[in-house]
């Protein structure tokens, strides 16, 4: 995009400086915040992920370390009980074998006529022993013939007894019965036995001896002590248990089905230690078994696992608290070094965007004044201006109302010649800030879509235009005329920067600044960008840019005023303008314009009324004008429309006529209205001149013209009637009409 707008080789122009998020500025030395944050933040990383990594590994081995000295501790255990056990199986094969020899050779019948004496022998062999319950002869049908507990037997059989069955039929496990109630005694037992043979080896009975779990239980109970995560068992092959200790909170008698140590004794494997979940103990355990001798009988010692684990999290805690109390200590100085780095990194950025802000604010003030100088240079240049204008275009009504003929061609150059005087007037006063504004509230996302139209022709057939708004683009407070005129600037320049054609992207989204945010102003802003792809800006071009009456076009080509308007444009409705730009990546300028909170005034309908059937009457209308030539051309044209004219050349003399009583002076006509400039010579100017005339005469109308933006604004807080340099005749005759309606309204009224 060609540029406009220039500034000293050593100023920016006044585009928002980089934040500091994206461009940051560069640390003095010693002030390495992002090397010293990685470092710090590395440090804290390694105090944090060191200490972990050693419970972990000191938690894992010790936990290890338990279950090896549990599982060390089972089996030892174990071995003792199976001694214990050996002990008594051996003693009560031996016994099983003097009974059997005591009763050699005699049949049942012999038992029961020698019951007197057999009972004595097998109380004398089995009575001294705590373990044994009672010592048993049964005959070959199941009937007890004698027994050490009772001098007469009671009527008792066991013919129907697995373990009675099982010798009888020679299985090997039965000769160790299962615990079951003693039938005569109620006393819970376990029975180990051995067969009868009599002289043709047939099978002639059994020998029983019943011993007692409990025995096995009280040793058990002892050999674990108090509180101790095992448990002790003895238990047959087929997993039937015969002593427990601690007893079982269930009703179950057998180890669990399907379990690992079920299945090894299944196997019939001689020892071994295995992990389970024990539905009898009610938990995890490890499992140490071995086989008793040769006989059909186990050992197990159970160690509960939730035993191991609270001891390992007791240890672990400990652990913990002595590992992270130090480490804790270090994070938190690694941490507080963190938050004094953050401030100090703060602290940085404030004093740089200080720095730069201060920097941005005198080169602000620099081209401020710079701005003011020129403007108050071009205000006069174009207030002048607009007077001759004035004078031609007042001169061009006249001779096209006094039906000038021949002259139409010409009239019609002079017209085209005024229009383009007055857009160069108008960009001029602009540039300078004394343009009167005319702001309403638009809705940017509905206007501009309807300029496409207007930026296209702009634009040109071989530029193709993309306007983008967002759905909830908020609502500004602008001057409908200078925002179009500012999208033609840029638009024209977007098609000179791209001669052999190219796309121009119109985005228009909401954005907001907050304080201190490198931002020279902050608020909610509408923000519009208009990218082309041209050639882009060189940086000794992008410099000058905004830089009134400085151009890169060639002559007759360019004023040097287009994009000084549109950063005029934007400073004066209370935004920014600015520039991103580079050879061969095209232009993008940026609008900042604030976000009004006043919605948009709907567009009034035109009714159609009735015309007025009366006779238009002259206004006598009282002309204050310095400018004699002006004065002049606007009298003539005033009296080509019918109305009568009273001169005066400043507010003094104009107020003297207007006090002048009706009647003392014939020459002093009564007034309809006044029509005044502003800008006069005298201590009263135009608008002094209203403020005295709506106390002196509150109903008299008056029209005040101006060029200048500050005394418009004056202007519009007075009851008065404003038109700007220059004006269009037809504007002024419309208002002229209005006054005359009005009269004539107010007098029907008093007449009626």
């Amino acid at each position: 995009m060609i540029a406009d707008r220039p500034e000293r080789p050593d100023e920016r122009p006044l585009t928002p400086p980089p934040r500091t998020e994206d461009v940051p500025f560069p640390a003095a030395p010693g002030h390495d915040f992002t090397v010293r944050r990685r470092t710090l933040l590395a440090l804290l990383l390694a105090a944090i992920v060191l200490p972990c990594i050693y419970v972990a590994a000191m938690a894992w081995s010790d936990l290890r370390t338990r279950e090896a000295d549990a599982t060390d501790v089972t089996l030892r255990t174990v071995r003792v009980a199976e001694e214990h056990a050996l002990k008594v199986f051996d003693m009560n094969e031996a016994l099983d074998a003097r009974v059997v020899e005591l009763v050699h050779g005699l049949n049942d019948d012999g038992i029961r006529a020698n019951e007197a004496q057999i009972h004595e022998k097998l109380k004398s062999i089995g009575g001294g022993y705590p373990q044994v319950a009672a010592v048993s002869i049964f005959g070959q049908d199941g009937d007890l013939l004698a027994s050490s507990r009772y001098a007469e037997p009671p009527p008792v059989s066991i013919v129907a007894r697995d373990d009675f069955m099982g010798i009888r039929d020679g299985r090997v496990i039965d000769h160790v019965s299962r615990v079951m109630q003693a039938q005569v005694s109620g006393e819970a037992v376990f029975n180990t036995g051995v067969a009868r043979r009599d002289d043709g080896d047939a099978f002639a009975g059994i020998v029983s001896v019943a011993l007692r779990p409990s025995y096995f239980s009280k040793f058990y109970r002892e050999l674990l002590g108090p509180d101790s995560p095992m448990d002790l068992a003895l238990v047959r092959s087929d997993g039937a248990i015969l002593a427990l200790e601690p007893p079982s909170r269930t009703r179950s008698q057998t180890i669990t089905p399907m379990s690992p140590l079920h299945s090894a004794l299944m196997r019939g494997s001689d020892s071994g230690v295995v992990h389970m979940k024990s539905e009898l103990i009610g938990s995890n355990v490890i499992v140490a078994y071995r086989r008793v001798g040769a006989y059909p009988v186990y050992v197990t010692c159970a160690y509960r696992t939730p035993a191991i684990w609270a001891a390992w999290y007791g240890h672990l805690s400990v652990l913990i608290i002595s590992m992270f109390m130090p480490s804790i200590a270090l994070w938190c100085v690694i941490w507080l070094s963190l938050r004094r780095l953050a401030a100090e990194e703060e602290a940085w950025e404030r004093w740089q965007a200080e720095a730069s802000m201060r920097r941005s604010i005198e080169s602000a003030y620099r081209q401020s004044r710079k701005m003011e100088a020129l403007g108050n240079l071009v205000g006069s240049v174009a207030h002048d201006f607009n007077n001759l204008l004035m004078i031609v275009s007042a001169n061009v009504q006249i001779a096209r109302r006094r039906g000038a003929a021949g002259l139409d061609r010409e009239l019609s150059a002079m017209e085209r010649a005024l229009k383009s005087g007055q857009s160069l007037t108008r960009q001029l006063l602009g540039v300078a800030r004394k343009q009167p504004l005319r702001n309403e509230t638009i809705h940017v996302g509905r206007w501009l879509p309807a300029c496409r139209e207007l930026l296209g022709a702009s634009l040109g057939a071989k530029v193709s235009l993309v306007v983008d708004v967002a759905d909830d683009v908020w609502p500004v407070l602008v001057d409908v005329a200078e925002f179009e005129l500012a999208l033609i600037n840029l638009a024209v320049n977007a098609r000179d920067a791209m001669p052999n054609g190219g796309r121009f992207t119109v985005n228009a989204r909401n954005i907001s600044f907050r304080p201190n945010e490198g931002f020279p102003l902050d608020g909610d802003f509408v923000h519009l960008s208009l990218e082309d792809t041209g050639t882009g800006m060189p940086p000794e071009v992008l410099a000058r840019a905004f830089e009134p009456l400085y151009t890169t076009k060639s002559k007759g080509t360019g004023t040097g005023l287009g994009l000084p308007q549109v950063f005029a444009f934007c400073e004066r409705s209370g935004g920014l303008a600015a520039i991103d730009s580079a050879i061969g990546a095209g232009t993008t300028v940026h609008l900042y314009l604030p976000r009004s909170l006043a919605e948009p005034v709907a567009p009034r309908v035109n009714e159609p009324g009735e015309e007025s059937a009366e006779v238009k009457q002259g206004l006598g209308v009282l002309l204050v004008e310095d400018n004699d030539e002006v004065a002049a051309g606007t009298e003539a044209l005033l009296q080509m429309m019918g109305h009568r004219v009273t001169c005066a050349s400043d507010a003094a003399s104009a107020l003297a006529r207007i006090k002048a009583p009706p009647g003392e002076d014939e020459r002093t006509p009564r007034f309809d209205l006044v029509l005044s400039d502003i800008h006069m010579p005298g201590t009263m100017n135009g608008i002094d001149l209203a403020e005295a005339l709506q106390s002196l005469e509150p109903t008299l109308p008056v029209i005040l013209v101006t060029g200048y933006a500050e005394e418009l604004e004056r202007a519009r807080n007075v009851d008065v009637r404003v038109l700007s340099k220059p004006f269009d005749i037809a504007l002024l005759e419309k208002m002229l009409d209005a006054i005359r309606g009005d009269r004539q309204t107010r007098a029907r009224d008093a007449t009626h």
